[in-house]
């Protein structure tokens, strides 16, 4: 099975964001994680549709997974897909009417996700399950970059993917957004996740340093499992 490494930029150097996001993605990560945070539903403030345009403008053409933890996020959910966004996830209690919003996004051709945060009961999802491409699970609280994993949330992956399996949506994508580095990836990815989102592990590194960061994890990911 191959794993996606999804790079979140909220680590990155903003002064040179297209830039850094073409390094990482030319260093091999599949995908590019948008992290827009409003400052209401999480303390706090970082990134809207313009930054996500210039990135489009600058020549990214990888996916961009966007994280909405914004409130109300309905109305904001086509100013991020006109902006480029590839994939639109949000938090299931930022919208007043949760299949509306993924109605929404798939309207504007995005695939659509929700996120759950760690004390977020799994039952969020049962009814809107069909609408979904990606479930991400949050492994630490939302709001900051550079947090530490919470071991728990190895127990809750899966939990989650055995639920994804039983109700019969084996296509849908188990992400784990927080904390992903190189001694806790292969075990994320053996409790059942799909896309790991990678942020600080990699940018707390010199630009040259990005590529062996992120063949460091792909070797990871590689090892049979140890049960």
């Amino acid at each position: 099975m191959k794993h996606l490494l999804s790079c979140s930029i909220l680590s990155a150097d903003f002064a040179r964001l297209g830039e850094e996001t073409a390094s990482v993605i030319a260093a091999g990560v599949d995908r590019v994680h948008f992290d827009v945070m409003d400052n209401h539903y999480v303390p706090n403030l970082t990134i809207g549709p313009m930054v996500l345009r210039s990135l489009r403008d600058y020549g990214i053409t990888a996916p961009i997974e966007v994280h909405l933890m914004v409130s109300p996020v309905d109305g904001i959910i086509p100013e991020f897909a006109s902006a480029g966004a590839s994939i639109i996830a949000f938090h299931p209690e930022t919208s007043a009417n949760i299949n509306k919003a993924l109605t929404l996004i798939k309207k504007h051709d995005c695939q659509a996700g929700l996120v759950l945060n760690p004390d977020t009961p799994f039952d969020k999802i049962k009814s809107v399950i069909s609408h979904l491409d990606v479930i991400v699970l949050m492994s630490v609280s939302p709001g900051f970059g550079g947090q530490s994993f919470i071991p728990t949330t190895l127990f809750k992956i899966r939990q989650l993917r055995k639920l994804i399996n039983s109700m019969g949506y084996n296509n849908i994508d188990l992400e784990v957004d927080g904390g992903v580095n190189v001694n806790n990836i292969s075990a994320i990815a053996t409790a059942g996740a799909d896309i790991l989102v990678i942020g600080s592990a990699i940018f707390s590194q010199s630009k040259n340093n990005y590529k062996q960061v992120i063949n460091s994890l792909r070797a990871e990911l590689s090892k049979d499992p140890i049960h």
